[in-house]
């Protein structure tokens, strides 16, 4: 009988003693496990960290030594061993307040913080796409008001960042360059493949980031990080959203679903979001070239012209598009991480607007002008790993594959034969990254390969009898492109207050390219590029007391030719034709920035930044000679030959500043103002306007948040661009153009009053209510082909499960 009281007696203790030494650390308030938490007394001598369940032995420390709870996304916290028994063994962790804010990935493809950074870093969040409701991701951008976005369509939006667009700007989708090899210097719409209603965060590097991305990083990187699978620890668990949005000024209707399923070390997510859009209604107040008084439909063997019964419904600018999203995560250990990423996006048909309102001699130039679906999918597989080798302690590979279909379809007013050209590109690309942390410093390193692969086709079919034949392709069928690289970037954490970051990279590019000799009689057969770059930056982030923390940065970016420079035919302008030139070489730039924070009280902060870019061997389009002809015959129509060639030097500078105040608790009021002016040196030695460099704009907000009612007042405006401020090929697009008084082409100044809402009507509801545009302005935006919106009410619902 004693031995076994005994005995009792004893394993009692045992239980009791081992369950004081297992720990479990939760999220203060859903009371989930944190995974991944780091435990450490205070010399670091000893320590841990919890599993999936969010656990982990503490036998090891003593119970009046200071122990250290840090985990990303969470405030530090300090505890004894005793005062963790006294909780029941459990240790919770408040979020940290605005901290994903803070964490960025953009500077060195690992996790790090604002406040280490010496680079701009523009953040946005899923809570921002719920309550700015944007219908595509360059709208979302535009919300930031650090980005500016020209649209030629409604299917389209061209993000400006500091004086340059297009390739002259690296998209990003979970760590994966978007940019193709064909991504040209014109105004580009691919950003409007990325669904916002799939994006648990966006961040938008402002200003080159070619150590890191390589080519096209000139003027910022957009990247997107699209939502993730989430573990379940115990039992398998099972949540999602439903959302669905209306719009008036175009009747939108969009509904999206996502769900997940998680286990204890799988994790499989699915999204889908559908949009249809109709045409476009514009503003009452404002310059009436922007109204569509008549468009051009087919009746019978014949275009005729037809009158609009409401002017300012922008006649076919209407589409449709659907996404899809599927991730599956698999984490067998805490050291290593598997992840699958399947996206998938397509559009309807969609017109091409602004060609649709050119005219000719008073006449309608096009009777259709629309781009095909655009298309594209992308598989990426990607593995971390965590460990304390000798030359890392983070390591990840990520592979690669991204499909890519656009194409174009034009027919002249009564004319029968239809231009139809189709691109395909099959992106591959592999990157392996490393981070190793030292004591007061951290190594990231990493090389990357890249391969596109460009197949191009064009038709001339005709409308009445059905037939077809052959025309010249917009790219060499067949070309590539490929691109090699390695890069390394050290930041030294000085002392607490001062961290410097420095990297270079080198890359190699390699394009071939064989022409077609059918069509055109070109005096080379194809195009050979085989060239390096290389490219450095250095920075340093000081704070130099609780009042003033600044920021410098000097760098180099570059962007390599791509079979869109190297090999494209088209139209550039009524007139014109550009034909390929295969002796390019990349441009550089040489930028240099100077940022400041003040914050005078804790409730006011003020942020300055401004930079200067010089562009060397700017690759640019200018009049060229083909065989010893200036014009040959395009399309039916003798043309202008141009070409794009390295001709230019270009200069951008500019300022930016931003103020936050709480001015209460509930009450903030923000603001962010862009000021760009750019040059672009002419053959003639001349300096004009650069195209791509945005008037002044920005945004003012007022937001309330209280319990469960966000209210935001806000205003967005733009300045106005002069006749004699404009881009020479700005210039010769009036019919995009408000006119002045002397009946020359200019850009009018505007703004727009809006109003947001939510209202939380339980913990799974959540509706939003905006009026945008409030006062009805009629405006388009710089550059852009199609009106913005009227006054719009938006109408959102979106419910948790």
């Amino acid at each position: 009988m004693r031995a076994s009281v005994a005995g009792a007696i004893l394993l009692f203790f045992i239980f009791g003693l081992s369950n004081a030494q297992e720990i479990q650390v939760l999220e203060e308030t859903s009371n989930e496990p944190i995974p991944g938490v780091a435990i450490f007394n205070s010399d670091k001598s000893k320590s841990t960290i919890t599993n999936l369940d969010g656990k982990a032995y503490i036998s090891s420390f003593e119970n009046s030594e200071i122990i250290t709870f840090k985990h990303m996304g969470h405030k530090e916290a300090f505890f004894t061993k005793a005062e963790i028994v006294a909780n029941n063994n459990r240790v919770y962790l408040g979020n940290q307040e605005n901290l994903l804010e803070q964490v960025v990935l953009s500077a060195g493809r690992f996790k790090m913080t604002k406040e280490e950074t010496t680079q701009k870093i523009v953040s946005l969040s899923s809570e921002d796409v719920q309550l700015f409701s944007p219908q595509t991701s360059a709208d979302l951008l535009e919300s930031s008001g650090q980005v500016f976005v020209q649209k030629s369509q409604m299917g389209g939006g061209s993000p400006m960042i500091r004086g340059f667009s297009a390739n002259r700007l690296l998209i990003t989708v979970d760590g994966v360059r978007m940019n193709t090899a064909i991504f040209r210097s014109g105004n580009l719409q691919n950003v409007i493949s990325v669904d916002p209603l799939a994006v648990e965060k966006t961040e938008v590097l402002i200003g080159p980031g070619s150590v890191v991305y390589g080519s096209d990083a000139v003027g910022g990187v957009m990247n997107f990080y699209t939502l993730k699978p989430k573990f379940s620890a115990g039992k398998t668990g099972f949540s999602g959203n439903a959302y669905s949005r209306y719009a008036s000024a175009n009747n939108e209707k969009t509904v999206h679903v996502d769900f997940n399923i998680g286990r204890e070390n799988w994790a499989f997510l699915t999204g889908l979001t559908y949009s249809d859009f109709e045409d476009l209604k514009m503003g009452s107040e404002g310059p009436e070239e922007y109204l569509r008084p008549n468009y051009v439909i087919r009746r019978g063997e014949r275009d005729v012209v037809v009158n609009n019964s409401n002017e300012k419904v922008q006649k076919f600018t209407g589409y449709n598009q659907i996404n899809l999203l599927q991730k599956i995560k698999y984490m067998p250990g805490n050291d290593w991480d598997f992840n699958l990423g399947l996206i998938y996006s397509t559009t309807s048909d969609f017109p091409r607007y602004d060609r649709l309102i050119r005219k000719r001699n008073g006449e309608f130039r096009s009777a259709e002008w629309y781009y095909g679906p655009q298309t594209w999918f992308m598989g990426n597989f990607k593995i971390n790993k965590d460990g304390d080798a000798v030359v890392y302690d983070k390591a990840q590979l990520t592979g690669a594959y991204q499909f890519f279909e656009e194409s174009r379809n034009n027919r002249d007013f009564n004319e029968d034969i239809l231009f139809k050209s189709t691109e395909n590109v099959d992106a591959y690309s592999l990157n392996l990254d490393f981070e190793k942390e030292f004591e007061e410093s951290r190594l990231f390193y990493g090389a990357e390969y890249v391969y596109n692969l460009v197949s191009s086709s064009a038709r001339q079919f005709n409308i009445i009898t059905a037939a077809s034949r052959p025309d010249a392709s917009r790219y060499p069928d067949g070309s590539t492109w490929q691109s090699l690289a390695a890069y390394l970037s050290y930041q030294w954490k000085i002392n607490s207050e001062l961290t410097f970051q420095s990297g270079a990279r080198y890359n190699h590019i390699l394009v071939d390219a064989e022409f077609d000799e059918r069509f055109f009689d070109f005096p080379f057969s194809e195009a050979a590029i085989n060239t390096g770059a290389l490219t450095g930056s250095a920075g340093i982030n000081w704070k130099q007391n609780r009042f003033f923390r600044w920021k410098v940065n000097l760098s180099t970016a570059f962007r390599a030719p791509n079979i869109d420079d190297v090999g494209k035919i088209f139209d550039s302008e009524p007139g014109a034709v550009v034909v390929p030139n295969p002796n390019l070489k990349p441009e550089y730039a040489y930028n240099g920035e100077l940022g400041l924070d003040w914050t005078p009280s804790r409730n006011l902060q003020f942020s300055f930044a401004t930079y200067y870019t010089r562009l060397k061997d700017a690759m640019v389009r200018r009049d060229f000679q083909l065989d010893g002809e200036t014009e040959i015959e395009y399309q039916g129509e003798p043309s202008r030959v141009q070409a794009i060639q390295n001709a230019s030097k270009a200069y951008v500078y500019g300022f930016e500043a931003g103020v936050f105040y709480d001015i209460s608790v509930a009450l903030r009021l923000s603001s962010q103002i862009n000021v760009t002016k750019g040059e672009e040196e002419q053959e003639d030695g001349t300096k004009l306007a650069l195209r791509h460099a945005a008037p002044i704009f920005g945004n003012t907000h007022l937001t309330w948040h209280k319990k469960r009612i966000k209210i935001d007042l806000f205003a967005e405006y733009n300045g106005q661009l002069d006749y004699n401020d404009l881009a020479p090929s700005e210039k010769g697009k009036a019919y995009l153009y408000a006119s002045d008084e002397n009946g020359n082409p200019y850009s009018p100044s505007w703004h727009t009053l809006n109003l947001s809402g939510q209202y939380e009507l339980s913990e799974a509801w959540l509706a939003t209510i905006s009026i945008e545009n409030i006062t009805d302005q009629r405006y388009r935006t710089y550059s852009s082909g199609i009106a913005a919106a009227g006054r719009n009410l938006v109408l959102a619902m979106k419910y948790s499960f």
